[in-house]
């Protein structure tokens, strides 16, 4: 805990405070990449603290929340097969679908489990043989190594039962099209600290360099955020656009080899739907033909399944940072985390539930406060 305590230091966070302030001489609009990073950045009032001239956009990196409404569909219709037992995360359950979620279908009858770990759905194949297991694999590159692994071990024990729901989503081609896109604001980001101790660095040098973006690497603590803004900001100021590692505690260049060497022989990229955003090329993984056997997908046959996202929910334009989640107008009325709309406000990591849990619900005034509150 004394570790952790070190990352939020009054003092030394009133020190990057003001450094922050002596180097910004115009506006600047960063976007953090992460849900962790953003969760952060509300809790501790980081944004109110800012100067002015510094806008956060909070960005897609919510892995619930830009899981596309078709594969919430597509994993509501396996878990409701009377001989699925259907393994999650908990924070899968109430991401709604087109007219339900896991939980309802638990209620239902369905065999829906919370587990802890892929391997923990791997073990409850190993005892119930008769019953086709399927865990639901999402996430960005964080979560993807231990779900590929444990393909790997059912493939390799022979475990036949065993399947993998898979939506997961790589960072560098949203950052792309985020870049792309006519309506994007960005001038900079903070990277995801988690996503790169896995993936390294590697991607992102002609991303900046293409866009002429700085992309500053952080981690999740007040002042691993507050580094990655004052770097950022200095960068732009001076008119740079490199890539540089603000969390060489936990990142290496290369990241993390093996967890890659994994990657590489269980899944391949292939084109993913981000919910709210749309298709981004080259932005997801699902298993490579050596694995199909153990996809949930083919197995089940659920690969057509098409549905049309909400038209009340503007979770999509939070996600792509055209709006604030207090903006919407059903935001804290209609959407609230016992009747949530969209994943924003589903998930532990969504923007909505941040902006609802520290209860910002208007624009914030930016430079208001101590930085002493910090932490």
């Amino acid at each position: 805990m004394k570790y952790l305590d070190e990352f939020s230091d009054p003092v030394l966070a009133k020190r990057l405070f003001d450094d922050i302030r002596a180097t910004v001489t115009k506006p600047w609009s960063l976007m953090e990449v992460c849900g962790g990073q953003t969760h952060s950045i509300i809790r501790h009032g980081i944004d109110q603290l800012l100067p002015e001239e510094i806008q956060l956009i909070h960005g897609p990196g919510c892995p619930v929340c830009v899981t596309p409404l078709e594969i919430i569909d597509k994993a509501l219709e396996i878990a409701s097969r009377p001989d699925v037992v259907f393994c999650s995360f908990g924070d899968m359950l109430r991401v709604p679908g087109s007219g339900r979620d896991l939980f309802r279908v638990k209620s239902e009858g369905a065999d829906v489990r919370v587990v802890y770990s892929p391997l923990d759905a791997l073990k409850i194949a190993r005892e119930n043989p008769e019953r086709q297991v399927v865990f639901f694999g999402i996430g960005f590159e964080t979560t993807a190594p231990p779900n590929a692994m444990t393909v790997y071990q059912a493939q390799k024990l022979g475990i036949e039962n065993f399947s993998l729901l898979v939506s997961h989503v790589r960072v560098p081609p949203a950052i792309d099209a985020i870049m792309n896109s006519p309506d994007c604001r960005v001038e900079a980001f903070l990277a995801a600290g988690h996503v790169c101790s896995v993936m390294g660095i590697r991607e992102y040098p002609e991303l900046a360099e293409r866009h002429r973006v700085p992309i500053v690497v952080t981690g999740f603590e007040p002042l691993d955020i507050l580094e990655g803004i004052r770097r950022a900001v200095r960068q732009l100021e001076a008119g740079e656009h490199t890539v540089e590692n603000a969390y060489p505690r936990a990142v290496r260049t290369d990241g993390n080899p093996a967890a890659r060497a994994m990657l590489d022989d269980v899944f391949e990229v292939t084109d993913r739907a981000w919910r709210g955003i749309g298709m981004i090329p080259d932005s997801g993984w699902r298993l490579s033909p050596k694995y199909r056997d153990w996809d949930a997908e083919y197995r089940f046959s659920v690969g057509d399944i098409d549905t049309e996202e909400s038209t009340v929910c503007r979770s999509g334009e939070v996600l792509q940072g055209l709006i604030k989640p207090h903006e919407c107008e059903a935001f804290g009325k209609t959407c609230t985390p016992r009747n949530p709309l969209g994943a924003t406000m589903v998930s532990s990591e969504g923007a909505c539930a941040a902006y609802y849990l520290y209860r910002r619900l208007s624009t914030p005034s930016a430079g208001q406060e101590e930085a002493s509150s910090v932490g």
